[in-house]
C-alpha cells in the first residue's frame, strides 16, 4: 500500500487533523483535551521510535519531557526571549543533548537493567529540578507566565491564544512530527532500528554497529520528549514541576501500549483512550481518585485481550473480515507442493577496491581458547586458499563451533592469531571483520522473525552497501544504490523468490534454512563460514540444500562444518578433522574416509571407511 500510494498516511493524517475541531466537540471532547492528547501524541511519536520500532523500553522520558519544556519556559519567562516556536527548538535541542549523554551510560546494558538505568535517571533529574536548580525551574512552583506563540509575517501578524485557536499551532507541529518519524521509520536507519528490535544478534553479525543505531533511537525520543515538554508550557501557560516525575514515563509507557506500540499513532490513540476516560470518568461519573482505578482495570483488559494494542487488534480484525489470512495460507499451501525450482546462477562476488590478496585467504596460528581450568581448542593452525572448499569435522565436543566464533571474532582467542587477506583481525569484532567480507551463517537461525523474507534479507545487504554506521534519516530504502538488485539476486539465489513478502514466522524450516545462508551471502562475503547448514533437516531437504551449497560454491570461498559427512564429503575439496580441540589430521575426503586415526575418533576403532 505505501509503495502504491507513498503518501496515504501523511494525506489522511492532515485531513484527520483539519476536521477534528469540526467532529471532536459533538464526541465531547473539549478544545483543551483535544491540545493535551495532541502533545501526548507527540510525545510518544519518539517513544515508539525508542520502544516500538527499536525495543529499548525507557521509564526514563520524563526527564527530557521536563528539560525541553523547563529550558523553553526559562526562555520564554525568565531570560527575556520572545521567540516561543525558538524557545521550543532550543528546549528540543536541550533535551537531545541531554539524551545523547545519557545515553551514552543507560545503553551499556541491555533488556531491565536498561529500564532500570532509566528509572535511576528520571528520579535524578526529579530531585535536581527541585533541589539544586530551584532557582532556575522554580522548584514545587514551576514557572508561570509561559506565553503562546504569534507570528509576524509583515502584512499580518497570527496570534495563536488558547483553545481551538491554539489547537492550530500543536496541531501544525504534530503533523510536521508525524512527517518527520515516518521519514525515519521507512529510512534505512528504520530498518536496522527494526532488525535490532527483533535480533541485535544478527543485526551485529551482518555488519552493523547496533549500538550506534540505538544511541540514535534514543536521542531521537528525547528530541520529541523536549519539543513536547515545551509545547506542554505553552499549552498550560505554565510550566508543571511533575513533568520530571516518573508517572509522566508511566503513563507514557501505558498509553502507548493501549494504542499499540510499533505504528507512531497508537501513542496517539492511547492517550485519547487516557484522558478521555480520565475527564468522563472524574466529571461524569464523579469518581475522583477513583478514576485511576477503573482506567488501570481497562488497561490490563486491553493489553491481555489486544497484545498489539488498539491499532493492532484493528488491523487484526480487518485482515480476518477481508480474508487476506485464508488467501496467504492457501498461498502457502500451494507453495509447499509445487516441485521446488533449480537454484539459480549465484551472484557476483562483491568487488574490492584493494588489490586482490595473493596468499591464503585466512591463517590461524597457534589458536587457543581456554575458559577457566577448561581447554576448548589448543594451538590449532589453520589455513584455507581463495577459493577453496573447506569442510571440518569431528565427534560431538570438539570444538568446532568454538573454533568457528573465534574465526569470525564473536569469541576472542585466549592466545593465538588469526589473519584474513594479510591482516590481522585478532580481537576485532564481529562487525567488523563482516565489514570485511568474513561472515557466517549459525547452526541454530538467527532470523528477524518478525520481518519478512525480503526485509530480512534488506537488513543484510544494507550492511555491505552502506557500511556499519550512517545517520541517512530522510533516505527512502529505494535510494539505496544497488540495493534492490542485490536483494532480489539473493532471493533468486537461494530459491526464496516466490517467498520474498512472506513472514519469517510462516516459512517451513527448510526455508528458514536457506534464508539463514542467505543472510550471509547478501553481504557479499569473500569468506563464508556455514555452521551445520544442514543440520534438522528431512532428507528432502538436504537433498536441496546440498543442491543449494553446490551452486553458491562456485567462485567463493567457504568453510562447512556439518555432521552428515556424506553430503559434506560431497561438497568440499579438503577436510580438516577436530578432536578434542585439537587439529587431529586434514587431507582430501578420500584420505579422510581411509584415515585410521578419524576412524578411532569416530568409530572406536571399528576400521572401514567413515559412513554418515
Amino acid at each position: 500500500m505505501l509503495k502504491q500510494r507513498p503518501f496515504l498516511i501523511e494525506t489522511l493524517t492532515a485531513v484527520g487533523l483539519i476536521v477534528a475541531p469540526f467532529v471532536l466537540p459533538h464526541l465531547g471532547f473539549a478544545p483543551n483535551t483535544v491540545n493535551r492528547i495532541l502533545v501526548w501524541g507527540l510525545f510518544g511519536l519518539g517513544f515508539d521510535i525508542l520502544f516500538g520500532f527499536t525495543g529499548l523500553l525507557s521509564f526514563g522520558q520524563s526527564a527530557f519531557y521536563g528539560t525541553g519544556g523547563f529550558v523553553a519556559a526559562y526562555l520564554l519567562t525568565r531570560a527575556g526571549f520572545s521567540n516561543v516556536l525558538g524557545a521550543l527548538v532550543i528546549g528540543m535541542i536541550a533535551a537531545a543533548a541531554t539524551g545523547y549523554l545519557i545515553g551514552l551510560i543507560a545503553l551499556r546494558r541491555t533488556g531491565i537493567y536498561f529500564a532500570m538505568i532509566t528509572v535511576a535517571i528520571a528520579e535524578v533529574f526529579f530531585f535536581v529540578e527541585f533541589n539544586p536548580l530551584s532557582d532556575f525551574t522554580g522548584g514545587e512552583n514551576g514557572l508561570p507566565g509561559v506565553p503562546t506563540p504569534s507570528f509576524d509575517l509583515g502584512f499580518t501578524s497570527i496570534h495563536f491564544t488558547n483553545g481551538w485557536s491554539l489547537y492550530q499551532f500543536i496541531a501544525l507541529c504534530y503533523f510536521v512530527g508525524v512527517i518527520i518519524a515516518l521519514r525515519i521509520v521507512r529510512s534505512p536507519v528504520g530498518a536496522i532500528l527494526s532488525a535490532i528490535r527483533d535480533n541485535p544478534l544478527r543485526a551485529t553479525a551482518v555488519g552493523h554497529n547496533i549500538h550506534g543505531y540505538k544511541l540514535t533511537a534514543f536521542v531521537i525520543a528525547a528530541a520529541y520528549a523536549g519539543f513536547a515538554g515545551g509545547l506542554l508550557g505553552v499549552l498550560q501557560a505554565f510550566m508543571p514541576p511533575d513533568a520530571f516525575t516518573f508517572d509522566t514515563s508511566g503513563q507514557l509507557v501505558m498509553q502507548t501500549a493501549i494504542g499499540g506500540r510499533g505504528t507512531l499513532f497508537g501513542p496517539l490513540v492511547g492517550a485519547t483512550v487516557w484522558l478521555f476516560l480520565q475527564d468522563f470518568l472524574q466529571s461524569a461519573l464523579g469518581l475522583g481518585a477513583a478514576w485511576k482505578l477503573v482506567l488501570g482495570v481497562v488497561f490490563v483488559l486491553l493489553v491481555c485481550f489486544l497484545r498489539g494494542g488498539i491499532i493492532g487488534g484493528l488491523v487484526d480484525l480487518y485482515g480476518f473480515i477481508s480474508g487476506k489470512r485464508a488467501r496467504k495460507a492457501a498461498e502457502t499451501e500451494e507453495i509447499d507442493v509445487e516441485t521446488p525450482q533449480a537454484p539459480p546462477a549465484p551472484m557476483q562476488a562483491k568487488e574490492v577496491a584493494h588489490p586482490a590478496y595473493s596468499g591464503p585467504i585466512l591463517k590461524a596460528t597457534g589458536l587457543t581458547k581456554r575458559y577457566g581450568g577448561l581447554v576448548a581448542n589448543s594451538d590449532i593452525d589453520f589455513s584455507v586458499d581463495q577459493g577453496e572448499l573447506r569442510g571440518i569435522i569431528g565427534p560431538n565436543g570438539a570444538g568446532k563451533s568454538t573454533f568457528f566464533k573465534m574465526l569470525t571474532c564473536e569469541v576472542a582467542p585466549t592466545s593465538g592469531q588469526i589473519m584474513f587477506e594479510g591482516r590481522n583481525i585478532t580481537g576485532l569484532k564481529v562487525t567488523e571483520v563482516c565489514q570485511l567480507g568474513l561472515t557466517k551463517s549459525y547452526q541454530v537461525n538467527q532470523l528477524f522473525t518478525g520481518l519478512t523474507v525480503r526485509q530480512n534479507l534488506t537488513i543484510a545487504a544494507l550492511a555491505e552497501l552502506r557500511g556499519k554506521f550512517r545517520l541517512d534519516l530522510f533516505r527512502s530504502l529505494a535510494g539505496v544504490k544497488g540495493l534492490t538488485e542485490q536483494v532480489e539476486h539473493t532471493l533468486a539465489l537461494v530459491n526464496l523468490t516466490r517467498r520474498a513478502d512472506t513472514p519469517v514466522s510462516e516459512l517451513a524450516y527448510g526455508e528458514k534454512r536457506r534464508l539463514e545462508i542467505g543472510l550471509a551471502l547478501a553481504t557479499s562475503p569473500r569468506l563464508l563460514l556455514l555452521d551445520e547448514p544442514l543440520a534438522g533437516m528431512s532428507p528432502r531437504e538436504r537433498v536441496e540444500t546440498v543442491k543449494l551449497l553446490k551452486s553458491i560454491a562456485r567462485g567463493r570461498t567457504m568453510i562447512i562444518i556439518d555432521h552428515d559427512m556424506d553430503s559434506l564429503f560431497e561438497l568440499v575439496e579438503r577436510v580438516t578433522v577436530l578432536q578434542e580441540g585439537r587439529v587431529l589430521v586434514s587431507g582430501t575426503p578420500e584420505e579422510i574416509k581411509t584415515n585410521a586415526a578419524v576412524q578411532e575418533a569416530y568409530l572406536g576403532g571399528v576400521h572401514g571407511e567413515i559412513a554418515a
